[in-house]
């Protein structure tokens, strides 16, 4: 089965829910649902995909779960709470109820505090994740994957997903120290990282040739059994669009054999967010 682990769906008339898209962004500010994505789908042949959470709103993540059911290529949805709220663990409780929510994502690149995911009242949540069988998708930046291995060590049996490689300074060609703190994390069984949002690094000039580099190290870091292929559809609409990424997708992953490439497109994918959820069930 072939996964798409990252991608969203929004409405303009919601855009309250938006505050980073605005109508001066032709691509992005319009609406992107259902009936937009599966021709895409259904030209690489994409079973399902995983629908990720783009506000900091329950609202929004209610909204989701509404599509998800409805809509027979989603195979989970990714949704939000506020962790630092005393109510966290019976929200999330309440949200698990719901089969098809696979996960939860906090904004962490929005948040001023670089520190914010080592808070100790975030305790409660998570050991609430971890009850219900759900993953923490890390939406974070470079200078947070410190503090993710941090979160690694004390929180074991949390899985933990990074999302776009943790968006590395591609376009500045900063990598130094990206390389060296995504590799510490790897180290930890718990973690595994989607390749996505990486095109949309790298500025107007991107290419394969410069995206090697980084996703060879991805793959040095997790080895092809912990890498999910995600679109980050409609963003990647921003750098060359669905068809493109995965055609340079298919390019970059040329030198693994078909059953680790299976797995990158959709195997691990199955594994992380459906069977652990299902086996938690």
């Amino acid at each position: 089965m072939r996964i798409d682990a990252h991608q969203h769906f929004w409405r303009v008339e919601r855009a309250i829910d938006y505050p980073w898209m605005s109508a001066d962004q032709a691509i992005l500010y319009r609406d992107h649902g259902p009936e937009d994505l599966q021709p895409l789908l259904s030209r690489h042949g994409i079973d399902g995909t995983l629908l990720v959470q783009a506000s900091p709103t329950l609202s929004e993540t209610h909204a989701l779960l509404r599509i998800a059911q409805q809509t027979p290529f989603v195979q989970g949805v990714v949704g939000w709470c506020e962790f630092e709220d005393a109510a966290a663990p019976e929200t999330i409780a309440g949200l698990a109820r719901a089969p098809m929510l696979r996960g939860l994502r906090p904004m962490v690149q929005d948040i001023a505090d670089d520190d914010w995911l080592l808070r100790d009242n975030l305790q409660p949540a998570f050991a609430a994740m971890v009850q219900h069988g759900l993953v923490f998708d890390a939406l974070v930046r470079p200078q947070h994957l410190l503090r993710l291995d941090v979160l690694a060590q004390r929180q074991p049996a949390l899985q933990l997903v990074i999302d776009h490689g943790a968006k590395p300074a591609i376009e500045s060609g900063q990598l130094g120290a990206w390389r060296r703190d995504i590799a510490l994390v790897a180290k930890h069984a718990n973690t595994v990282c989607k390749l996505s949002g990486l095109v949309t690094e790298c500025g107007d000039d991107w290419s394969t040739d410069r995206l090697r580099p980084v996703v060879d190290h991805l793959l040095d870091c997790f080895g092809p059994a912990r890498l999910l292929w995600g679109s980050d559809w409609p963003v990647v609409n921003l750098a060359g669009g669905y068809d493109a990424w995965v055609e340079t997708s298919f390019s970059l992953l040329s030198a693994l054999q078909d059953a680790e490439r299976d797995a990158v497109w959709g195997g691990n994918a199955s594994r992380v967010y459906l069977e652990g959820r299902r086996a938690k069930g």
